[in-house]
């Protein structure tokens, strides 16, 4: 369920990612200073940065795996400490961080999507093995569903994350780096299908990418604010039906 008060905030005005003088240190080793930004509803979000510059731990902060050493995080207007609904976050991480050698079907890896805080130790329901497959037919990849993790392709292997990621209808999408290490048609493919459920869907993107130029395609060339090492690019889109709710997978299968 989603906080009550997220339906008095305008729509598409609503804060998704608040960060308020965020800083991060591993050990006497400073990471991120003061970062400063606001994302809104529906915004797509390019974060660029040098290596070094904490990209990935930002985003590790945002969902939620490290505590900032000093600031606020709030999502969706709710502080970090009391937020619950991390059913409305999907994380992508970096294909560098998966051991290819883990031993789980595809299937497998995308149902993993719904095991949030809340559910963690409960079984999975009738409903979730549907919404699996919705996952996995949206994706297409339905053909891969029983193929190993580590059997497949770069491109297959981030189609397979996406639609993790993408299970529970997630209101906030956070890639860390996803076209890394594949080829450039799939790079772009990948990319298009990103545009698409930003220009036509209520979600909002938080993407890292070394893609300097494919990102500044759609984002534009100036960053709208800077942090540090930090540069985020933005691109708002709320054209279409006023951002009306919709089942991501199901609208997205429709479309497709």
């Amino acid at each position: 369920m989603r906080n009550d008060h997220l339906s008095n905030v305008p729509s598409c005005h609503q804060e998704i990612v608040t960060l308020d003088n965020v800083s991060y240190s591993y050990g006497s080793q400073q990471v991120l200073s003061g970062v400063d930004f606001v994302a809104r509803e529906r915004d797509f979000i390019g974060l660029i940065g040098s290596n070094g510059a904490g990209k990935t731990t930002l985003l590790r902060m945002i969902v939620g795996l490290i505590k900032p050493v000093s600031g606020e995080i709030r999502l969706f207007g709710t502080p970090m400490s009391r937020f619950k609904d991390w059913q409305l976050i999907g994380y992508v991480p970096q294909r560098n961080h998966f051991n290819p050698l883990f031993p789980a079907t595809v299937r497998e890896v995308v149902l993993s999507g719904l095991y949030g805080r809340r559910k963690l130790f409960k079984r999975m329901t009738k409903e979730d093995h549907i919404r699996a497959e919705d996952a996995l037919n949206t994706m297409k990849i339905r053909d891969l569903a029983e193929k190993r993790i580590g059997e497949l392709s770069g491109g297959q292997q981030q189609r397979v994350f996406l639609a993790r990621a993408l299970i529970n209808n997630p209101k906030l999408l956070i890639l860390d780096e996803p076209m890394s290490g594949i080829d450039t048609e799939t790079q772009n493919n990948f990319f298009n299908l990103l545009l698409h459920m930003h220009n036509r869907h209520n979600i909002t993107f938080l993407m890292v990418s070394h893609d300097m130029e494919m990102v500044r395609s759609y984002l534009g060339e100036t960053p709208k604010s800077t942090s540090g090492k930090l540069s985020f690019h933005v691109r708002h889109s709320h054209d279409l039906e006023d951002c009306v709710e919709t089942d991501l997978l199901h609208s997205l299968r429709k479309e497709g």
